[in-house]
């Protein structure tokens, strides 16, 4: 049976720390935070996530959701976890107090957020779907809306989704077929299918709020005819109270690899009541709210799954005896030492744990950045904030959902042959993490955003937002020995970075094939360097404790060991990826098509 243990010192580093977020007292929903408040907090997600979500793992991956005349069932446990879930106030956490939220940071979010999906992604799905919804509609939708419907997607009695893809359209959403006509009574008929929609229907909330994604009769062709709609489950009264079910219904459920504890839906709406949300025709917009938040949580869904694989790897490998040390006996005493001692098991865990601190460490970075673009007072610093938080999305969400599939791989790695056998566990790791290079914008769509849009945006500007504070790092650093290991591998990466950056804008500006076909390595390698910036200054702050004799020095050091790593191991891969990115399109393109 797996294990899970909530990372809390981990994240009490990052936010007391790292970021040091008692610092920013004067942004709205800081003024209240301290130490013992973010401990408390951390604490409580945690023991929630350990006791309630993780017991439910397993068991409702093996019994998954049931599909009855349209009616979906969730897996034992699943409602009354919600109901707990509810009732300690956790959907409302970020959310406006005008709609009964309480109004705290994202940034202390984050460790909630990562530990769910550690816990139990199939569960967390629902409760992260609906948070993004509540955004879309908090920021486009009119202030009837708002008042409809926010207040109990806020206590999380009622749920929301987005439904975008169609059987003929994922990506290419200007190929959406869905109709909204209008009723002459400020609403529209909804009238079309959609698939793939996580949480569409399920039996834990009252009702289910759908942003549909749709076309009017008159509307232009492609993306830019689309308007965004939103379709209550069941109507609502004035009041707020419930009234009768609406015209939607779930035509079917997706047999998946993995997240087997979460409804994927066919639905269909069959002229169901939808009002619109923001503009006409800007549905895309406004669906974007949802959908880039989406695409952020979907990265940490990467994270969480590499954690909880990492430490039951890491267990394993402590307990399980083969073979000897290759320098001599290093448990004499037992029958064979443990897995551990051996160079590539190290190289693996060390692989797994490299890569979940230091995305730790960004995605708290970003959570940061993003109160920091809603709650500042000044314009300057909420553009630039909202500059480097354009940049990263595609990033963490390609990176962190293509490296935790790696991660949780070598996870199952690690247990040899017990790893491919279910009850273990360490295989539906795997096999949930892989939905999250597929949804939301599969990986090679991010990398595209990227050097398409992100990287020439404003002769740069998005770059410029990570490169210009991991330069004056560099140069605060130029002459600290102590950091000299760390500042010259994030120097030597940062000009690779650079590198790469002007030879996609010099050559995909000629043959848009050149960037595109660089772009999956470009993406890689920039998610590696932001990553090395985040180690470096972790790095600094733990030379400090250590040079202070902290009481904690376990923790520091192996925290320092672990950011050596990623600089000596993981960071040097940026110099093959360049080799790749200025190898071109032609080896990529020259193949005619027949010979596939």
């Amino acid at each position: 049976m797996p294990q899970y243990r909530a990372p809390i010192r981990d994240f009490e580093f990052l936010l007391n720390e790292f970021l040091d977020v008692s610092q920013y007292k004067d942004l709205k929903g800081f003024d209240t935070i301290d130490q013992s408040l973010i401990s408390s907090l951390i604490a409580e997600g945690g023991k929630f996530c350990q006791e309630v979500l993780f017991p439910l793992n397993q068991s409702g991956d093996d019994e998954g959701v049931k599909f009855d005349k349209g009616k979906v069932s969730v897996p034992k446990g699943f409602k009354e976890a919600y109901r707990s879930y509810v009732e300690a106030g956790w959907p409302s956490f970020t959310c406006d107090p005008e709609y009964g939220g309480q109004g705290l940071p994202e940034v202390i979010n984050m460790p909630i957020t990562e530990m769910i999906c550690s816990a139990n992604l199939s569960f967390g799905i629902t409760p992260g779907l609906t948070h993004g919804a509540y955004n879309a509609i908090y920021k486009h939708a009119s202030d009837d809306l708002k008042k409809k419907y926010l207040p109990q997607m806020v206590s999380g009695n009622w749920s929301g989704v987005m439904c975008l893809t169609e059987p003929q359209c994922g990506t290419d959403l200007g190929l959406i077929r869905t109709k909204a006509i209008p009723d002459g009574k400020n609403a529209y008929k909804i009238s079309g299918s959609k698939i793939f929609i996580s949480s569409g229907e399920q039996d834990i909330t009252d009702n289910i709020i759908h942003l549909v994604l749709a076309r009017l009769p008159d509307a232009p062709a492609g993306v830019k005819g689309i308007s965004l709609f939103l379709v209550p489950k069941i109507l609502v009264k004035d009041d707020g109270s419930l009234a009768k079910a609406n015209n939607v219904k779930c035509g079917s459920i997706e047999h998946k690899m993995g997240i087997h504890g979460s409804p994927t839906c066919v639905m269909n709406y069959d002229e169901a009541t939808g009002f619109l949300v923001g503009e006409v025709n800007k549905g895309l917009q406004a669906m974007f709210t949802m959908m880039n938040e989406a695409r952020f949580y979907v990265g940490i869904q990467g994270l969480g799954l590499s954690e909880v694989s990492y430490q039951n790897a890491a267990i394993y490998a402590k307990d399980r005896l083969q073979g000897r040390a290759l320098k001599g006996h290093k448990y004499p005493d037992k029958p064979a030492d443990p897995l551990v001692v051996h160079p590539d098991v190290r190289r693996m865990l060390l692989t797994m744990r490299g890569f979940n601190e230091g995305a730790r460490a960004l995605a708290c970075y970003t959570a940061l950045q993003i109160d920091i673009t809603k709650r500042h007072p000044d314009e300057k610093a909420r553009q630039q904030a909202d500059d480097f938080v354009q940049l990263i999305t595609p990033i963490i969400k390609a990176y962190f959902t293509d490296a935790g599939f790696e991660s949780t791989n070598l996870g199952m790695q690690i247990y040899g042959g017990h790893g491919y056998i279910k009850e273990w566990g360490m295989e539906q790791y795997t096999r949930d993490a892989r939905i999250a290079q597929l949804y939301e914008g599969a990986n090679g769509i991010q990398a595209l955003d990227l050097v398409g849009r992100k990287l020439p945006k404003k002769t740069g500007k998005y770059l410029r937002s990570f490169f210009h504070p991991a330069s004056k790092f560099i140069e605060k650093h130029k002459d600290n020995e102590k950091m000299a290991e760390f500042n010259k591998e994030l120097y030597k990466a940062l000009g690779v970075a650079q590198q790469a950056s002007l030879w996609i804008a010099a050559n995909g500006l000629g043959n848009p094939d050149e960037a595109a076909a660089g772009s999956v390595e470009y993406l890689r390698l920039m998610a590696l360097v932001v990553m090395g910036y985040m180690w470096a200054q972790m790095a600094e702050v733990c030379i400090q404790k250590l040079d202070n004799n902290s009481s904690d020095m376990l923790f520091y050091q192996a925290k320092l060991d672990t950011a050596k790593f990623f600089m000596k191991k993981m960071l040097p891969y940026v110099y093959g990826l360049l080799a790749s990115i200025v190898g071109g399109s032609k080896p990529v393109m020259a193949m005619k098509e027949e010979a596939f």
